[in-house]
């Protein structure tokens, strides 16, 4: 697909079960997005099997154009609800930054993440400056005990980490 403007995030809201159908098709077309995924371990009647399943069961992030976004629904037919801002008014768009470490996050530390409440207070904002999260920015909040650095896509959703250290955050002004 040709790209003619600014490029944004969206979010997607798709039908129950059918975030890897609208993945392939958005695949096929060309578009980036991104599907956040986990595997799990399921029993079947021939053993267990691994299987991949959606994180945020319904929801996808597209990466494209406002032109590209209406045309994947009005020309390519995908059934998808794109997220609203706060106002109801514009699709909701995720700043680039933010979209880069929650992918980022979810790269590195699938198994040691719990997607949370969107309503989570807000703390210190803050960057993990070692280890293998180093440069992900957050908040700091405190989860089960733990000290927990927080990815929020506004109005979307919020992921943790496990536990990190506080030798390995600084706090940002």
């Amino acid at each position: 697909m040709e790209l003619t403007s600014t490029q944004h995030w969206y979010v997607a809201h798709t039908r129950v079960n059918q975030e890897f159908i609208i993945k392939a098709k958005l695949d096929e077309l060309g578009v980036e997005n991104f599907l956040p995924q986990d595997t799990r371990v399921r029993e079947t009647p021939v053993g267990r099997k691994q299987i991949r399943v959606p994180l945020i069961h319904g929801m996808i992030f597209i990466r494209t154009d406002k032109a590209t976004s209406f045309s994947l629904i009005n020309d390519h037919f995908l059934r998808i609800v794109y997220l609203k801002d706060i106002e109801g008014r514009h699709s909701l768009i995720v700043p680039d930054k933010q979209m880069a470490d929650f992918m980022r996050l979810l790269e590195v530390a699938a198994s040691g993440i719990e997607i949370l409440n969107k309503d989570l207070r807000q703390g210190d904002r803050v960057r993990v400056i070692d280890g293998p999260l180093k440069g992900l920015e957050g908040e700091l909040v405190r989860f089960r005990g733990h000290k927990r650095v927080v990815i929020r896509l506004d109005g979307v959703a919020s992921i943790a980490t496990s536990y990190i250290p506080g030798a390995f955050l600084e706090k940002i002004k």
